[in-house]
C-alpha cells in the first residue's frame, strides 16, 4: 500500500486480526516474508473472502496505514530529528539513518538502536524512534535500503527491494550503525537495541557480535541466532513473541535452551492469541493490550539496564 492510499484511508478503522480468517492471516504472513507473491496471496485469500471483498481487498485491509497510527509528529518541538550518513566499509559503504533525541536533554543519555522490519525505514519505524526520544533516549534507526535508494514510500516495492540485498553486507551495516550509536558524543556509552520481525532477528544477531558494547536487547518476534553463537551474547535480553506465530515460535525452544546453557540473562514473554507483528499499530494484526504491555516492559527494561551506573 502506498503512502497516498494510506492518507486517503486514514479515517477508516484499522480493524482487528479477529476480523480475518486464520487462513488469511497465515497467507498474509507468508506474503510479507516473501514465501508467496502478491498474486498467490490474492488468489488464495480470495477463497476466504466474504461480503464482496476479494483477495485484493483483503490485502488492502491488512496493509499498513501509517498516518492513522502516527503518535509523534516529525516536527514535534519536544524532539530534534535528523538524517545522518555514516561509513560502513565492511558493508555497503554507507548507512543512512534517522537520529532522534529529546530537544531539552539534560546530560548524556542512553542510546537505543531501532531495527526495522523487512521493508526498510518506513514511517512506522521513524515514529518508534520519535517515541523513544520522548521517553528520554537517543534513538538511531538505520535504513538497510539506503544502498538501493532508501525506503521507496510503498510497502510492496520496499519488500521487493529488500529481497535484493546481500544480507551479509546488511549485517555489517548494522554493526557499523551500532558502533556509531554507541560512540555518540551525546550518549552515555550504554547501548540498547530493539527490533521487530527482521529487526528482532537482527537484535539477536547483534547480541552475538557486539560483546559488551551492547548492554540490552529487545527482539520482537524475531528468529534466534545460530546455537553455537549464543555463548557470545553478553547483553541482557527481553524477548517478545506472539502466541499465533508458528514460523518464529518453532525455533524458540532451541534458542531458549541455548540461552540457558550459556547462562545468558534473559526474560521471555509470549502474548496469547496475538499475531506476528502485534506491536505494529498500523495494521489489523496490532493488538492494543499486548502491544501496550510489551512496550511498557521494553521501556522499563531499558530504563533499568541502560540508566544503571557502571
Amino acid at each position: 500500500m502506498s503512502l497516498e492510499s494510506d492518507r486517503l484511508s486514514e479515517q477508516r478503522p484499522l480493524g482487528r486480526a479477529s476480523d480475518f480468517p486464520p487462513e488469511v492471516l497465515r497467507l498474509f504472513d507468508q506474503y510479507v516474508h516473501g514465501q508467496i507473491d502478491r498474486r498467490a496471496f490474492i488468489d488464495s485469500a480470495g477463497r476466504f473472502a466474504a461480503g464482496g471483498i476479494g483477495g485484493a481487498g483483503l490485502l488492502a485491509a491488512l496493509s499498513p496505514r501509517f498516518a492513522f497510527a502516527q503518535k509523534v509528529s516529525p516536527t514535534d518541538a519536544r524532539i530534534k530529528a535528523e538524517f545522518v550518513e555514516i561509513d560502513s566499509p565492511a558493508g555497503y559503504g554507507k548507512v543512512r539513518g534517522y537520529l532522534v533525541r529529546p530537544a531539552q536533554a539534560a546530560g548524556k543519555l542512553p542510546v537505543v538502536l531501532v531495527v526495522h522490519e523487512n521493508r526498510g525505514l518506513n514511517p512506522h519505524i521513524e515514529d518508534i524512534a520519535r517515541r523513544l526520544a520522548l521517553d528520554n533516549f537517543i534513538a538511531f534507526a538505520p535504513d538497510a535500503l539506503h544502498t538501493l535508494g532508501g525506503y521507496p514510500g510503498d510497502e510492496d516495492k520496499a519488500r521487493a527491494l529488500f529481497g535484493q540485498l546481500d544480507q551479509a553486507k546488511v549485517r555489517e551495516d548494522f554493526i557499523a550503525a551500532s558502533r556509531y550509536a554507541h560512540a555518540l558524543p551525546a550518549g552515555s556509552g550504554r547501548l540498547g537495541v530493539v527490533g521487530f520481525c527482521f529487526g528482532g532477528g537482527m537484535v539477536n544477531f547483534l547480541a552475538t557480535r557486539l560483546g559488551s558494547t551492547m548492554v540490552a536487547g529487545v527482539p520482537f518476534y524475531g528468529p534466534g541466532p545460530a546455537a553455537d553463537q549464543v555463548p557470545q551474547i553478553k547483553a541482557e535480553l527481553q524477548l517478545h513473541h506472539a502466541g499465533n506465530d508458528e514460523r518464529i515460535n518453532a525455533g524458540w525452544p532451541a534458542y531458549e535452551a541455548a540461552l540457558k546453557a550459556a547462562n545468558v540473562r534473559y526474560e521471555a514473554h509470549i502474548y496469547p492469541k496475538t499475531e506476528h507483528g502485534f506491536n505494529n499499530d498500523t495494521t489489523p494484526r496490532f493488538d492494543e493490550a499486548a502491544a501496550r504491555q510489551a512496550w511498557d516492559r521494553t521501556l522499563a527494561f531499558f530504563n533499568r539496564t541502560l540508566r544503571a551506573a557502571g
